[in-house]
């Protein structure tokens, strides 16, 4: 989905006017942010959006705090995607379910281990089990991934990755 279909169905929750208000804009500007735009046709009657804007801050910096901080003001938190090309073309599925295991397992040692010795969870503690987790949830999506890619299908069946 591009950018302004994002914008245009979220404002039809609300519709374009109010959303306008809200954001102290005008709903001519709103209404051009849910339009395509394309740079290259001066005709065209959308505008450059916020989500494309966003887009540009994290590919400039490189950084993903944007894209982490807009999650947390959504109550979620983001995983990245696996690259594709990175997954072998046929991989042993018992192995990659005990690695997914071992990081649940690893998960609930470093629970175990922040609230063994006083009963509480510290700040620094909790920054320990957001990384395991974290690592969990991208290792459940590369398994996730290749299951769906074909890639523990018998007989050498599995589809080839799509980059």
């Amino acid at each position: 989905m591009r950018s302004y279909e994002v914008l245009r169905d979220a404002a039809e929750n609300v519709g374009v006017k109010a959303l306008a208000a809200d954001l102290r804009l005008s709903p001519a500007l709103v209404y051009k942010w849910c339009q395509e735009s394309n740079s290259d046709d001066p005709d065209a009657s959308g505008a450059r959006n916020p989500l494309d804007r966003l887009a540009d801050i994290v590919r400039v910096t490189g950084s993903r705090s944007v894209v982490d901080w807009l999650c947390q003001e959504s109550n979620g938190f983001f995983v990245t995607n696996p690259k594709i090309n990175s997954l072998p073309l046929r991989v042993d599925m018992l192995s990659e379910t005990q690695k997914l295991v071992q990081e649940f397992g690893q998960l609930l040692l470093t629970v175990t281990r922040s609230i063994e010795d006083d009963g509480f969870i510290e700040g620094c503690e909790a920054d320990r089990i957001r990384q395991s987790w974290e690592k969990l949830k991208t290792s459940a999506e590369s398994f996730t991934v290749a299951c769906e890619r074909g890639l523990y299908a018998p007989n050498g069946d599995s589809e080839q990755p799509t980059t």
